[in-house]
């Protein structure tokens, strides 16, 4: 059995049971038997299907972030504001594609070009925004047509329990959807080997991605990654630096800190850095570690101690390489609970690590520079492309800066998320993307038919 522990008081939440590649191979087996009725289905059943995965969702939002809350350590005011509303908004976009004709072919001179299930998809999904992520893979895999075996992180296993009893109340036959819990070395694994599976989609560390299509050449099946982070906030000299540092703390802050997307970086003029730097340690001064189950948390714990230490690791990495140390440090906020301080470095340099690695912690580091062309470079200096902003009075200006980082996301002057558009990332931070129709088109193969 796996153990849930609540990050913020470390007391055991519950178990799960630890699945083995003989549980994959079950699940997977029935995916295989259970493809044929499924992908035959019309889009009107699908749609069906989708709708109600909706308005389960709706009926279920608190259920859903106070369960987040307490395996994770999401603050509930964030989970209930955006880890429960993406998610729906995910799943909305998807049942609009497929509302809007998304699968009634092509005409391209005398070829039918069709969109077709792939086939078994499996799922494997991060914890540290779960409903979204699983969401993001199940819905638009279902909708296809394919049928689908998810693996949730062990971190936040009952989240997808959660998930998977809204499934089959919307609808889902058996077979069509399993949920199998476990470890990536064995549960994730086994998924990424199996014959069978003709497609695994993942998000997590680009370390474990690495493995994942390693794994998965060897069968030359289909996968989609999505991937870390070290996405830069580029102020330029002609922003609301005031109101760019506010955004961007709280843009890496948001879930403790622990979002692929994060602005960790904040890139502002040289000679304004001091005053960036000040901005940025009262704005983070507010994120005062607590209990994440209260409604005016604004930072909750990192999700385990492995977690934290590594974190922890980071800080202490930055203070010996000469960043300074304006805000936090490595010593642990509080007596319970993993949390770590919120942590703020400046005169950070584009080499140290702490301006290179993904940190997966509340720890921002600012960066001068010198001028728009060395804010690019620096921002394109890393493996990662996944997120990024720019903020500038005038908006042509700062659409031409976004046009030239390397990333697939860029948000102007504080613009919001949006769950239909597609995400996610340029070199090491994955390939394909989720969310709308382009996250349904990575479940779909092309076929044309001459005639």
């Amino acid at each position: 059995m796996i153990e849930v522990v609540n990050p913020a008081t470390e007391e055991v939440l519950g178990t799960v049971r630890a699945g083995t590649a003989g549980d994959v191979d079950t699940a997977v087996t029935r995916a295989v038997t259970a493809f044929p009725a499924w992908s035959a289905t019309s889009v009107a059943e699908r749609l069906a299907v989708v709708r109600a995965v909706v308005a389960g969702l709706r009926a279920r939002a608190d259920e859903l972030a106070s369960t987040m809350t307490a395996e994770m350590g999401t603050p509930v005011t964030f989970a209930r504001k955006v880890q429960v509303p993406n998610p729906v908004g995910i799943a909305e976009g998807i049942e609009a594609a497929l509302a809007g004709g998304y699968f009634d072919g092509e005409e391209i001179g005398n070829s039918l070009v069709l969109r077709e299930p792939v086939g078994v998809v499996a799922a494997i999904t991060p914890w540290n925004f779960p409903l979204q992520q699983m969401v993001a893979k199940v819905v638009p895999a279902l909708a296809a047509g394919n049928t689908v075996v998810l693996k949730p992180s062990e971190l936040a296993p009952f989240t997808a329990d959660l998930l998977a009893s809204v499934l089959a109340g919307a609808g889902v036959p058996d077979g069509v959807f399993s949920l199998v819990h476990g470890t990536g070395p064995v549960v994730g694994e086994a998924l990424a080997v199996h014959p069978m599976v003709d497609m695994v989609s993942f998000t997590g560390s680009t370390r474990a991605g690495r493995r994942v299509a390693s794994l998965a050449a060897d069968t030359v099946k289909r996968v989609a990654l999505e991937l870390g982070g070290k996405s830069a906030n580029v102020v330029l000299d002609d922003a609301d630096l005031a109101r760019a540092v506010k955004i961007g703390v709280a843009n890496a802050f948001m879930n403790n800190g622990q979002a692929c997307s994060a602005w960790t970086r904040l890139l502002v003029p040289a000679d304004r850095h001091d005053e960036a730097l000040e901005a940025a340690v009262a704005a983070a001064a507010k994120y005062e570690p607590g209990d994440p189950a209260l409604p005016a948390t604004r930072l909750g714990p990192a999700v385990s101690a492995a977690q934290r230490d590594r974190v922890v690791g980071y800080i202490r990495r930055g203070v010996e390489e000469g960043a300074e140390l304006a805000l936090g440090g490595p010593d642990a906020p509080t007596s319970r609970g993993f949390h770590v301080a919120p942590t703020v470095f400046g005169q950070v340099r584009p080499d140290m690590t702490i301006a290179q690695e993904e940190i997966f912690g509340p720890v921002l580091s600012v960066l001068p520079y010198r001028d728009e062309d060395d804010a690019v470079r620096i921002a394109n200096s890393t493996v990662y492309g996944l997120g990024g902003a720019v903020f500038s009075a005038d908006p042509d200006r700062a659409l031409a800066v976004a046009r030239r980082l390397r990333t697939g996301q860029v948000d102007i002057n504080g613009a919001a998320f949006n769950t239909s558009a597609p995400f996610g990332g340029y070199r090491q931070s994955g390939n394909g993307r989720e969310f709308g129709t382009h996250g349904l088109a990575e479940f779909t193969e092309l076929k044309s038919i001459q005639r």
